[in-house]
């Protein structure tokens, strides 16, 4: 077993971990849509005073690790369980990581986490077979699933958030309609139609779904969404499972992005980057006013020489008192 907190490696020579302004400046795919819920549903969790700690299963560079941590409340513990930098142990799963994750890194995730937090939460680096031998069973309120794509795998993955899991506790789980990931879809629907996983809602990229109740759940997200102009929730029915969608366009308003400890130097960085930009304009405005200047006294200077050379060449042609009569009376 993949030991807790493991040491990480030293970064690659030159390689800079990542100084994040804000959750937009951190590398990955959480979408709006599903920033929303994933507010909506845990600060619900808070309102009704649910308790339980969190889980996220695939974390890649933090986003979405970073905004569950913003939702934990005291005593409750917070569980990250990914590959990261580790072998995956079969072959498919180390050329998936191989083909889509190859930059990926602890460091850089514990970077960007530690850029919106005080502390890290608990590191599982490995697979999610970890998960089962250091997260209690029953002891969570949510779970984050988007680690492996591979079918089995995800089977897996939905094994062990439904045994950590309270009795009404939630499981969001990515990519479970993405043309590139059927494995996904075909493990998520297999659990809803015979292993007691009920929809609660589905967003562009994510599926939420409980072992519990979904219709609280469902409730709250309609009085949520009710009055709102920027999006609107459609039901369905599902092999008997009412599910709701969210539906919304570009214009969805987002919870306040989180800044980090970084945000204030960085926007500094940008204005005094924006300045040294607007004075090297302004000198290169001068600098080709300065050009075009002596460019146009060239060009008067030129149309001024043929005439003093006939002037010359008049001069030559005149007779020598008439040229020392213009002389004197240049002179005066």
């Amino acid at each position: 077993m993949t030991p807790l907190h493991t040491e990480t490696p030293a970064a690659p020579a030159g390689a800079a971990l990542p100084r994040p302004g804000t959750l937009a400046d951190v590398k990955g795919w959480f979408y709006g849509q599903d920033q929303l819920l994933f507010d909506w549903l845990l600060n619900h969790q808070t309102r009704t005073g649910m308790r339980g700690d969190l889980l996220e299963i695939g974390a890649y560079l933090g986003k979405s690790a970073i905004v569950l941590g913003r939702h934990l409340n005291p005593g409750e513990e917070f569980t990250v369980c990914d590959l990261f930098d580790s072998a995956a142990g079969d072959e498919a799963n180390d050329a998936e990581m191989r083909g889509s994750y190859a930059t990926l890194t602890r460091r850089a995730f514990e970077a960007n986490y530690l850029a919106f937090h005080e502390a890290l939460p608990t590191v599982l680096q490995g697979p999610s077979t970890l998960v089962p031998e250091e997260v209690a069973p029953g002891s969570c309120r949510f779970v984050h699933v988007d680690a492996s794509h591979l079918y089995d795998h995800v089977r897996g993955d939905l094994a062990a958030a439904c045994r950590v899991l309270a009795p009404q506790g939630v499981v969001a789980l990515d990519d479970y309609r993405s043309e590139h990931t059927p494995g996904v879809s075909a493990a998520v629907w297999e659990a809803l139609f015979t292993q007691g996983l009920r929809p609660i809602c589905v967003s562009r990229g994510k599926f939420y779904g409980t072992w519990g109740d979904p219709a609280p759940w469902q409730e709250a997200l309609v009085l949520e969404i009710v009055g709102r102009a920027d999006c609107h929730a459609d039901l369905q029915t599902i092999a008997g499972h009412r599910v709701l969608r969210l539906v919304s366009g570009p214009d969805l308003a987002l919870p306040e992005p989180p800044r980090s400890r970084y945000y204030e130097a960085l926007r500094a960085e940008e204005r005094a980057a924006e300045e040294v930009r607007r004075r090297r304009a302004d000198s290169d405005a001068r600098a080709a006013a300065a050009a075009g200047e002596a460019a146009a006294a060239q060009r008067r200077a030129a149309a001024r020489r043929p005439k003093a050379r006939a002037r010359r060449a008049a001069l030559l042609l005149l007779p020598p008192f008439v040229v020392k009569a213009l002389r004197r009376l240049r002179r005066r």
